[in-house]
Formats: C-alpha cells, structure tokens, sequence
C-alpha cells in the first residue's frame, strides 16, 4: 500500500488548462473553483492534513456533475481529486478512489473523448502506470503507454502530458529520453488562471531532471 501512496504523492496536478466552455460561465467558474482549490491542497497543505481538504474538493465537483450531468469536465475533475486523494490517504481506501477515478474518466471519454487538451488520456495513462498490478489493482504499463502517447499526439506541448510520460520514461529506466521529454515539460507554455499548479508542476519536473542527471 505504501507504494499506491507514493504513487499518487506526485499525480495530478494541475493536470488540466481550462478549455473553452460552450458559453456557459457557471461550470467555467465552478470548474475553476476546483482548480484552484485542487492547487492550494495539493501543494501548500502539508499532507497529514489533506484527507478532510479533498474530501471537500470532491465534493465540490460531485455539485457541478450533478449541475452539468451531459458535460465530461467535472467528470474528470473529480477523477483528477480522487487520484490525488488516494495519495495522501494510501491503504485500501486509495484503491477504491482509483477505481472510480478510472470509471469517471471512461464515463467523461463517452461524452467527449476530446475534452481539455486530450487530459482524460493523460490522467488514464498517469494511472495505469502508478496504480499496482494485479491482484490488488489495475496497473499496466502497456496501456499506460498507449494512453500516455495519445495525450501526447493530441497535446504535444502540454505541461502535464510531457511530465507524466517523462516520468513513465524515468520509471522504466528510459533515462535520455525521459530527460528529454521532461525539459520540455519544464519549458511548456504557461496555462491562463493556473499559476498554483504551473508552479507546483515544474518543481516536481526539475525535481525529477535532478534526479535522472544524478544517476547518469
């Protein structure tokens, strides 16, 4: 279980930039509530005391998915807390979130497969390669890297996309490659109304570049 916690400790950051909503301001701003308050918990609260935090984060998004219930957004935005979530609580508890995570994404895919930059497949394919394997989740590094290339293909200078098939890279000791794509990660244009998780994001991405240089 310790490995599902330290898993997550690094997902989902600000994994998404706000795309354009079809004129509807009330889920923008909701969805942007939920960014915001995604960052501030992930990032600036220490982790012993995120449990209650994400609980109410997600609860903010089951709110907007029952306000918009034809729109994928809250739908992978509650996945994206959830995952999250799982980090900070770990046990079994964090394999239940992340099976609902992934139920969410295949639900929000249903509706519109092209929602936020290609970010359900950057979020399936984060978790497909973090979650454990069989007997006790779904983890699968061949989907992961399937999902992964497609986020990719459908957003190929996103700051998250980079970031998490850098890391897939890493972890599977595709050190040159993975330092590659990470540098342009690091160099990934900044996203509107999203400075709390760009932040956030590029210290874990130069965290990581450190790491790799210091092993070559």
């Amino acid at each position: 279980m310790q490995r599902i916690a330290q898993a997550f400790s690094i997902l989902l950051l600000g994994l998404i930039s706000v795309s354009v909503f079809a004129q509807d301001d009330g889920l923008e701003n909701g969805i942007r509530d939920i960014q915001h308050e995604w960052a501030h918990v992930h990032y600036f609260v220490p982790e012993d005391r995120q449990d209650a935090d994400f609980a109410r984060v997600e609860a903010m998004a089951d709110d907007l998915i029952k306000q918009y219930p034809g729109r994928s957004e809250p739908l992978v935005w509650k996945a994206i807390v959830l995952s999250t979530h799982a980090g900070a609580r770990g046990g079994l508890g964090a394999l239940k979130m992340v099976r609902e995570a992934r139920e969410l994404l295949e639900k929000a895919e249903k509706i519109d497969a092209n929602v936020l930059d290609g970010s359900i497949y950057t979020t399936l394919g984060s978790l497909y390669y973090q979650v454990p394997g069989w007997p006790l989740g779904y983890g699968d590094d061949d989907k992961a890297e399937v999902y992964l290339k497609k986020a990719l293909s459908m957003n190929p200078t996103g700051i998250d996309a980079n970031y998490f098939y850098g890391d897939f890279l890493y972890r599977n000791g595709h050190y040159s490659q993975a330092l590659a794509t990470l540098t342009k990660a690091l160099h990934a244009p900044a996203r509107p109304n999203r400075p709390l998780a760009d932040e956030g994001r590029r210290k874990e991405i130069q965290t990581l570049i450190d790491k790799i240089r210091s092993k070559s």
